[in-house]
């Protein structure tokens, strides 16, 4: 059937007067017409398409009401890494982290742009043209799950942009949240139907959002909240972050109206009290706020550590508490053998959760709190996540409470138990013989980050290692089609699946073996800056406290980590076996050739204020490539202290402890001279 011009005219009115509307409605919270009205509107607009299919446009709001259920959600790669933010749970932490802040960018004082931290799911939203092409879940922050459907169901995210001219490219960060009142009718709505209820908002919106069929998804009331931006392209940013936020209203993208810039720490204070006074009256759940440097130029400058940046930190409300009492004190093996006792506790419930377990973190810190079995204590969510014992209520004790005393021998493979002098953890010294750590060390290895080995989880490596088919690393790649196929629940296609997933991790990547391996302190980025440094595995096993400590980032601690893990001759052996087995990376040239140290080689650099030519990236990467580190603060132990224009206290503190200063010349004068230093 032909579309006749008016048709298509009209059901772009439409579109256009009901988009305004929905936009009035969900985000400004200014309805402009009755529900009667609105309803009429959307009525004639699904007759025409339902008349005319070919009218039908992805940003119609007639798309929203969801599509058929899908089979699984596929993996959705971000243009720009969502990174997690550091927890602060004192102002104190909040005073240091303003201190680095202002050293680093040797300023007096800080603009910062201050916002809630919502208690949700952060979501990725990537438009192209103005128009949402695509919607994630932030999952590991490289990736997540492609929920674009789920998302279009939410009424206050536009499926396009508002403006005249849009970005070619645009990635809004933001959380999908339920409202405290929409979450009590949701429940009230479960109760009548006799069905379970949902704990908290959070987790209801978080499985509002992964359900299969989108229908159920738009049956849920969400709502979004935009904080940030990913990637862009064909748009000029703005100058602050507050701007930029003013820019996505613009775009009809819901901004929460309370955020505000606050100059200084004292003023980023003030406005956390105000937010936790007004908490309880808010219409949604917060877990604390946020700070952001508010000048994107000074972002870019302060940069990231590791997965979170240096630009932001999340200040969070203290965790409730609650009274219950310590049935007994366990004690748990972790994959690096530390030895943790765990109160077991009567169930309580703590901030919306059901509380059974409480950490006690160390034999100290048992002895420090005093706990024991028997005694009424207040437990508490530390940073809302883990529970943690805070105090014993010692009028309470009981005649008959017992004290904690840690085993001499481990509990689950009998191997004895160890305490290094300074440390506060004790250790079995079982290694891979204790199942415990055992069944840790395979399941750190077979993770999404270190080998990537997909099936491999708890419930199977449980049954491999109880049957027996593993017992070091590298029996993973030795075990048959037919050993999985035989396990409980693994049929023949599970059972493919996953000696797939064992055979495709053979082909990885140094960084990715190195942090697989569970050495002591060696995360994923420490794991990044070894692989980097040595390029090759050889050259990293041949490396003693010294080449280590040349590593960007690595100190006495990590570096004598590493090397106390290659001098265990069975740690030696599992890597070999493993390269035996076919495990593969491609090797790169080291940044530092171990042949020439040079002069500079171990050095440590400060780098401060505007050079003429290089970027502070171009001059660290210089120093780091002639064996020496750079570091963010002037202390006894800098040797040199590169300046330039506009150069702040560090040159102050520098001259104070007379330190060598190096202008942009001298710095290049010195790493040519470097250069051609003989071994």
């Amino acid at each position: 059937m032909n579309v006749g011009d008016g048709a298509v005219r009209r059901a772009a009115a439409l579109r256009e007067a009901l988009n305004k509307h929905n936009h009035r409605y969900y985000v400004l919270d200014q309805p402009s017409i009755p529900d009667a009205e609105y309803d009429q509107l959307f009525r004639e607009l699904q007759a025409l398409e339902a008349q005319f299919p070919a009218l039908i446009t992805p940003d119609s709001p007639t798309q929203r009401v969801g599509v058929a259920p899908i089979a699984g959600f596929e993996p959705a790669q971000h243009r720009v890494p969502m990174l997690s933010l550091n927890n602060a749970f004192d102002n104190d932490a909040i005073v240091a982290f303003d201190k680095r802040v202002r050293e680093t960018l040797d300023i007096a004082e800080v603009d910062y742009y201050c916002e809630l931290k919502f208690d949700g799911l952060a979501v990725n939203l990537t438009y192209e043209g103005g128009l949402l092409l695509r919607g994630a879940t932030r999952g590991d922050g490289a990736s997540g799950e492609d929920v674009t459907a789920n998302l279009r169901t939410i009424k206050n995210i536009p499926l396009r942009l508002a403006a005249a001219t849009v970005p070619a490219v645009l990635e809004v960060r933001g959380e999908v949240i339920m409202f405290k009142q929409d979450f009590s009718d949701l429940n009230r709505r479960q109760r009548e139907a006799n069905e379970k209820e949902f704990v908290n908002p959070r987790n209801a919106a978080a499985g509002a959002l992964r359900q299969l069929d989108p229908r159920l998804t738009a049956s849920r009331p969400l709502k979004f909240f935009a904080y940030g931006v990913g990637d862009s392209a064909g748009v000029k940013l703005p100058a602050t972050h507050e701007n930029l936020l003013q820019r996505l209203a613009e775009f009809s993208l819901p901004v929460n109206s309370l955020a505000r810039v606050c100059r200084g720490v004292d003023a980023v204070l003030k406005f956390y009290r105000d937010i936790g006074a007004a908490r309880e009256t808010l219409p949604y759940e917060i877990d604390g706020v946020v700070y952001k440097v508010n000048r994107l130029d000074f972002q870019t400058q302060l940069g990231f550590v590791s997965r979170a940046p240096r630009f932001a930190i999340a200040h969070k409300f203290p965790a409730e508490e609650a009274l219950t009492e310590v049935l007994g004190i366990d004690v748990q093996v972790g994959r690096t053998g530390v030895l943790t006792p765990v109160a077991r506790l009567k169930p309580v419930f703590v901030d919306n959760v059901t509380v059974t377990n409480a950490t006690l973190h160390n034999e100290d810190e048992v002895r420090r709190k005093d706990v024991r079995i028997g005694d009424i204590v207040t437990v508490r969510r530390a940073g809302d996540v883990i529970p943690e014992v805070v105090s014993v209520l010692l009028e309470r004790r009981p005649p008959d409470a017992t004290e904690f005393v840690m085993p001499a021998r481990c509990p689950v493979c009998g191997s004895h138990v160890t305490r290094a002098e300074g440390e506060s953890a004790s250790r079995c010294s079982g290694g891979l013989i204790c199942s415990a750590q055992r069944k840790q060390v395979i399941l750190h290895f077979a993770s999404r980050r270190a080998m990537d080995i997909e099936g491999l989880g708890d419930k199977i490596v449980d049954q491999m290692v109880d049957a027996g088919l593993i017992g070091t690393l590298a029996d993973i790649y030795a075990v048959t089609l037919e050993q999985i196929a035989n396990l409980e629940r693994m049929g023949d296609k599970s059972a493919a699946n996953l000696i797939d997933a064992i055979n495709t991790s053979k082909h990885t990547t140094l960084q990715r073996f190195i942090y697989a391996l569970g050495i002591r302190n060696v995360g994923e980025s420490t794991a990044r800056d070894l692989a980097r440094h040595f390029g090759a595995l050889e050259a990293l096993l041949g490396a003693d406290l010294q080449a280590l400590q040349a590593v960007s980032d690595v100190g006495l601690v990590v570096a004598q980590a590493i090397v106390d893990f290659l001098a265990e001759p069975h740690n030696r052996n599992v890597i070999d076996a493993l390269r035996g087995h076919g495990v593969v990376w491609q090797e790169t040239e080291p940044l530092v050739k171990a042949s020439a140290p040079g002069k500079v080689n171990g050095k440590t650099f400060v780098l401060t204020g505007t050079l003429p030519t290089l970027t502070r990236d171009d001059a660290k990467a210089r120093i780091e490539a002639a064996g020496a580190k750079v570091v963010g603060s002037v202390s006894k132990k800098t040797d040199y202290v590169v300046v330039g224009e506009d150069a702040g206290s560090k040159l102050v503190k520098a001259n104070e402890l007379g330190i060598t200063i190096l202008d942009e010349v001298g710095l290049i004068a010195l790493l040519k001279e470097n250069e051609g230093t003989e071994p």
